[in-house]
């Protein structure tokens, strides 16, 4: 009798893996690196800081201090939590956003993208909700998504998450009989929509969240890249024992490092080291004593402020561009971060459009990419991160050429255009 078959002829281990498995998927910005890596193609599609303006001869001559003084140190393992010098550093950056951080809560991770998986790992099995802003980080998505989770969004306008919206949201899906293990928020500077949470809305969030029991992973990549200097508090310091606050360097010094941070309640903080032992015994020492030496020995916060006075005039370019060659379209206007959140006219698929705009050598990303349930069509996000004003303005003026023939299209087959034939 003919053997069961195993595999497949494009993948031989087809039938082997997990079930968790068939829920891996490719984030739709890292399935466009092929493409908008082209020089000819203008991206405002990927969220790549701009690090040109980093002291790199600085950073190298430390980088060989560090070595040849304290390389039989930075070259070997370390904490599962993270070098306790480093964790007080990350404490000093806390305390710029308000939180008075006891550094032993602090565990290191390989950026705050391994956070938000370990914290879904620990609390989420297969159909347990996750509340998330509408729309919600991509990363994110794909974690919550490989985890099985039951993603359900929640309103947001100008002025960010609505708590009425979220309380409202909880109390339904607690009556209906889920179970609703955390909200997913990234406060400030929103990714993608660029907008951030109103200083009163705050504590009324952390008070929903109070009142249902329900967990808080504050994603704050941004929160210092505010164009004005204003750093808002965090939604941790309204209920430091329910939120698990994750931060990075990604954003505010180079994402080459891969180091962010969770900081969490003990007991939470607790089953996190557990999980990053088991996953990478520990974080790398080089990063961190190479980061520790960058935020004792520079002067860190000034080139924060560098990076927040380029950011804004690549903003300005942004709006200036659409305001000029997409006044059809609608879109936000961030007072900080890398992301601008686009309506497009109606009808006009930003799914379907990509491949278009892509052959007029310029890329964006779909707003499909931000929703777990299908939505964002009309959508796409604009980053003004990391391509220079020059680029922005002609990137800008490439997209309008090809969202005017989808307007088009849109006209020329209109089952009610008038003169149509039944």
């Amino acid at each position: 009798m003919a053997g069961h078959a195993q595999g497949t002829h494009l993948d031989p281990w087809q039938d082997a893996y997990a079930a968790k498995a068939a829920h891996l998927k490719e984030s739709e910005i890292r399935a466009l690196f092929a493409v908008v890596s082209r020089p000819e193609v203008v991206s405002l599609a990927g969220g790549m800081p701009n690090i040109s303006d980093l002291p790199l001869d600085q950073l190298a001559e430390s980088a060989h201090r560090l070595i040849t003084s304290h390389g039989a140190q930075v070259l070997q393992y370390g904490s599962g939590q993270g070098w306790e010098p480093f964790l007080e550093s990350i404490a000093e950056v806390m305390a710029v956003e308000h939180i008075s951080a006891d550094p032993g809560n602090i565990s290191v991770t390989t950026g705050s993208q391994q956070a938000i998986d370990i914290v879904t790992q620990l609390f989420i099995d297969p159909g347990d909700v996750i509340v998330a802003e509408s729309p919600s980080y991509v990363g994110a998505l794909g974690v919550f998504a490989a985890q099985q989770a039951d993603v359900r969004h929640v309103e947001m306008d100008e002025n960010g998450l609505i708590p009425e919206a979220l309380d409202e949201r909880i109390r339904d899906l607690k009556a209906a009989g889920h179970r609703v293990k955390f909200l997913y928020t990234c406060p400030n500077y929103h990714n993608p929509s660029g907008v951030t949470l109103s200083e009163e809305r705050r504590p009324q969030a952390a008070e929903v969240c109070r009142r249902h029991h329900v967990l808080i992973v504050e994603d704050n990549p941004y929160g210092l890249l505010g164009f004005s200097g204003r750093t808002y508090p965090a939604i941790q310091t309204y209920w430091p024992d329910g939120v698990v606050y994750l931060g990075s360097f990604s954003k505010i010094f180079a994402p080459g490092f891969r180091i962010g941070w969770a900081y969490a309640p003990a007991w939470i903080r607790k089953k996190i080291v557990l999980s990053l032992e088991s996953a990478v015994l520990s974080p790398s020492m080089v990063g961190q004593m190479a980061l520790h030496g960058y935020l004792r020995d520079y002067d860190w916060y000034g080139q924060v402020t560098t990076y927040r006075d380029m950011y804004r005039s690549r903003r300005d370019a942004m709006v200036d561009a659409l305001t000029e060659f997409l006044p059809t379209c609608q879109w936000t206007v961030p007072d900080g971060g890398f992301y601008t959140w686009v309506k497009l006219p109606e009808g006009v698929n930003s799914k379907t459009m990509l491949p278009r705009a892509v052959t007029e050598l310029v890329a964006y990303t779909p707003g499909t990419a931000f929703y777990a349930d299908g939505q964002g069509t009309d959508y796409m996000r604009l980053s003004y991160c990391y391509p220079p004003e020059d680029e922005i303005r002609e990137g800008v003026r490439r997209l309008a050429r090809v969202v005017s023939r989808e307007v088009e299209l849109q006209h020329m087959f209109s089952p009610d255009r008038s003169g149509g034939h039944e």
